[in-house]
């Protein structure tokens, strides 16, 4: 698991890539507090390289999620394959961060 970011604007790209599973969580959670700052105004999660994410990996997600909430930044997920899309509608996660199809249609979100 390797996360890489670059900025569009004033937006953080954050692109992950491999599995995210309990082995590797901490890192995950540790590369993506790295990589966004608590005055960006959004954050866009590219998951198109990411080919499993387990419970562990989701929760971090979901902390993220919130410690960004209270400060006043936008969230969204992008690029899921089929099946971990999948995980995150069944696990409701789609009700609380929003989740887009492509990159450019998570940019156009956050912009708005």
């Amino acid at each position: 698991m390797e996360i890489t970011a670059q900025r569009e604007s004033e937006t953080v790209i954050a692109r992950a890539n491999g599995r995210i599973d309990s082995s590797n969580s901490r890192e995950f959670h540790s590369s993506l507090d790295a990589v966004i700052a608590k005055d960006d105004p959004a954050v866009v999660l590219d998951f198109e390289d990411v080919s499993y994410i387990s419970s562990a990996g989701m929760r971090v997600i979901l902390l993220t999620a919130k410690s960004l909430q209270s400060s006043g930044v936008k969230l969204v997920l992008c690029s899921m394959n089929e099946s971990i899309r999948e995980v995150f509608k069944i696990s409701g996660f789609d009700k609380i961060i929003p989740i887009h199809g492509s990159q450019s249609e998570a940019l156009a979100a956050v912009s708005t």
